[in-house]
Parts: C-alpha cells; sequence; structure tokens
C-alpha cells in the first residue's frame, strides 16, 4: 500500500507483541475462574501454560524454513488468525466440548500456534528495518509485550468490575479483535530483506559453534525465569499473600509487567555492546533477590515488592540475548531468532509447569516460587562462561 513504510511495519510489530501478550498473559487471569467453575486443579492449569509454550516451541523449531519459503508477509498473517481463533476460543470452546478443559487446551494450542510464529517472525521483522541503534529498538519492541501485558491485566480487571467475573467469555471475544485487526495492517505493511549481502546460516552452521549454545541457554533460563513468575503472579497475589482477585491482579502481574517494560526501556537506551552482558549479570542477582524475597515475604506487601524487583530484573534478559546474539552471529538470519525464540520457549514451558507441580506438591505457592531461583542463577554462570570462554568457535560477548 503507498505511503506505508518501515515506521508502519514497526508500528505493527509492536501490536504484534501486544498479541503475544494476550496469548500468554489472558488465560492466567483466568486461572482461578477456571478452577471454580470447572474445577481444574493448579497442576492442570500449570499443564495449559506447559501446552501453550510447548506448542511454541515446536513452531520455533519448525517454522524457520517455512517462514523463509512463505514469506514474512504471509506467515505474519496467519499467525494473527491463530491467535484471533485460540483466543476467542477460550471463552466458546469449554462450553461447546464435551471436557471444558480440553476446550481450555484445544484453544489454548490455536493460541499457541500463533505465539509461536510471532515468537519467530516480529524480531527479526523489525531487526530488517532500515533503523539505526538497532539494540534500542529491539529493547522497545519486547517492551511493548510489558505494555500488552499491563493493558491486558488492566482491561480484564476492568471488565471484570463492571460486567461482573462472569463476563469472562465476552472478555476474551473482545481481546481477540486485536489480532484479527492487526492482520489487515500486516497485509500492507512493507517488509524488508534480513540477510542481504550473503547466505543466512544454516542450522548445522549454527549447531557447530558453541557460542551459538550458550545464547540458547541464556534463553532458556530468561524465558523460565520471567514467566516462573509472571504465569502465577496473579494466584500467588490471590492465594499466596491473600488479596482480593481485583487487587491481585492489579498489583501481581500488573506490577510485574510495568516493572518489566521499564526495564527494557531503561536498560535499552543505554547498554552498548560494550556493556550489555554486565547489565544481564547485574539483573541476574537482583532477580535472585526477587526470588527470595516472594519466598519468604512475611507480609504481602513485601510479596508485591518482590514481583515489582522480578518483573524489573527479568527486562532485559530476552532481548539483551536477541541483540547480542545478532550481533555475534550477523548472517544468522531466520534460523537464528528461530532457534533463540525455542529456547526462551523451552524456558517458558518448563518455569511455570515446574512451579505448578511443586506448589501442587507442597501445597504453597510461595514453595514452588523457589523453583525460580535456579534459573538467573543459570544466566549469573552463564553470561560469565560465555564472556570468558574460549573454547573454539566462541567469543567474548
Amino acid at each position: 500500500m503507498s505511503g506505508l513504510d518501515h515506521r508502519h511495519t514497526i508500528g505493527a510489530s509492536y501490536v504484534a507483541y501486544v498479541v503475544q501478550a494476550i496469548v500468554n498473559n489472558l488465560g492466567p487471569l483466568l486461572f482461578v475462574v477456571w478452577h471454580d467453575s470447572f474445577g481444574v486443579s493448579l497442576a492442570r492449569l500449570g499443564s495449559i501454560i506447559g501446552l501453550n509454550f510447548g506448542i511454541q516451541l515446536v513452531i520455533d523449531f519448525c517454522s524457520a524454513k517455512i517462514i523463509d519459503r512463505i514469506g514474512y508477509r504471509v506467515a505474519m498473517v496467519i499467525a494473527h488468525v491463530a491467535a484471533t481463533i485460540g483466543v476467542a476460543g477460550l471463552g466458546w470452546f469449554p462450553f461447546v466440548m464435551a471436557d471444558p478443559y480440553t476446550g481450555l487446551l484445544t484453544a489454548m494450542a490455536i493460541a499457541a500456534v500463533g505465539g509461536g510464529l510471532l515468537e519467530v517472525l516480529v524480531s527479526p521483522v523489525v531487526e530488517a528495518c532500515p533503523t539505526r541503534n538497532k539494540a534500542f529498538h529491539m529493547s522497545l519492541l519486547h517492551s511493548f509485550y510489558s505494555w500488552g501485558q499491563v493493558g491486558v491485566v488492566l482491561l480484564t480487571t476492568a471488565g471484570f468490575l463492571l460486567l461482573g467475573i462472569a463476563s469472562w467469555r465476552i472478555v476474551c471475544f473482545c481481546w481477540a479483535l486485536v489480532p484479527l485487526a492487526n492482520a489487515v495492517l500486516l497485509w500492507c505493511v512493507p517488509y524488508y530483506e534480513l540477510v542481504t549481502d550473503g547466505v543466512s546460516m544454516s542450522y548445522r552452521q549454527l549447531f557447530a559453534r558453541p557460542l551459538f549454545w550458550g545464547f540458547v541457554v541464556l534463553m532458556l533460563a530468561a524465558g523460565a525465569a520471567e514467566q516462573s513468575m509472571s504465569q502465577w503472579a496473579s494466584a500467588f497475589a490471590q492465594n499466596g499473600l491473600g488479596l482480593t482477585k481485583t487487587v491481585g491482579d492489579l498489583f501481581g502481574p500488573m506490577l510485574f509487567a510495568l516493572c518489566m517494560g521499564g526495564s527494557r526501556v531503561f536498560f535499552g537506551s543505554r547498554a552498548t555492546p560494550a556493556t550489555l552482558s554486565r547489565i544481564v549479570r547485574f539483573c541476574a542477582l537482583l532477580c535472585i533477590l526477587a526470588y527470595l524475597l516472594a519466598i519468604l515475604a512475611p507480609l504481602p506487601w513485601l510479596g508485591l515488592a518482590a514481583m515489582a524487583l522480578c518483573g524489573f530484573s527479568v527486562g532485559i534478559f530476552w532481548p539483551g540475548t536477541f541483540s547480542l546474539a545478532s550481533q555475534a552471529f550477523p548472517r544468522g538470519g531466520t534460523a537464528l531468532f528461530a532457534l533463540l525464540a525455542l529456547g526462551g520457549d523451552a524456558g517458558c514451558a518448563l518455569g511455570p509447569d515446574l512451579v505448578g507441580h511443586v506448589a501442587d506438591r507442597f501445597d504453597s505457592l510461595a514453595t514452588g516460587l523457589g523453583v525460580g531461583l535456579v534459573f538467573p542463577a543459570v544466566i549469573l554462570v552463564t553470561t560469565t562462561l560465555v564472556r570468558t570462554g574460549h573454547s573454539p568457535g566462541a567469543a567474548r560477548v
């Protein structure tokens, strides 16, 4: 469409990450409703999260060659259509299938296809745009996931206050309009080549580089550290800290998301290739402190402070790793972003699922969140090893 340029592409990509936030965060806001209405246990709710990120993981691995074949435009539209059907299905499928839990799983599976494609697509689409200071644009892009999460929590809570908790199905249908509208825009905006001066690296070439595996480990731990707290923030605020659903939603996941988005803008505007790994290590230490505070907090306000600190500390992990990997592998192409997203989504699936099962085992969400301590510790160690590593093919970050 005439008159549209890379700025419109970037803007539509920002909205695409809002769609990603809807896919990943609307369900957890409904956990207590599903638990009360359908009798779904904490462990099975954790499995819904695991299914979401597990399917995204499979899409991450399988989609790179397909995307290169059909092109970014078609793939982006397909992702948004899947997200539309899946999000609307959360409010529809449980009531038309014999088992409500199966309906929830089916809807989440369809939404996850869209989410998985977006995880692979959005970052390279923005990276390919003709902009300066790509690290800043990457960090700002990922901040829109956080702003989307804030919007999901705030507007969903407002919907519940205005219409009542029983209106949760209508809320799902309204959120499905966002990916539907953005699909139209994404069909019209221009797209740019990610690798313009040579052939992109293949999976085999990336696998042969030890440094690449360091980035995969970082992405896995980043996804787990982020989502272990984010996905359970609402339930922890309600059941673990004794807050009402409205207060729990507003000061649990929304506070987490605000701090995460602010962190991405703050660090993204200041980080350089020379300082980024140090910032990541500093934030890993903050994240460890946040999980300890959440586990041990004797007062609700300290638990909320832990969520805020965790959101701030994890903000740089995901976009920072993308930026560092893109600098290290300038010919990585779609395959690099797909495999990094694979590692990140593996962590997103692993972390919350482990929290749910441990919480069920010990009947304590605070105990379940203790699992989260492992992941920032892995980031701290891995960034140190990657920076100081001297194995063949490794390079300083």
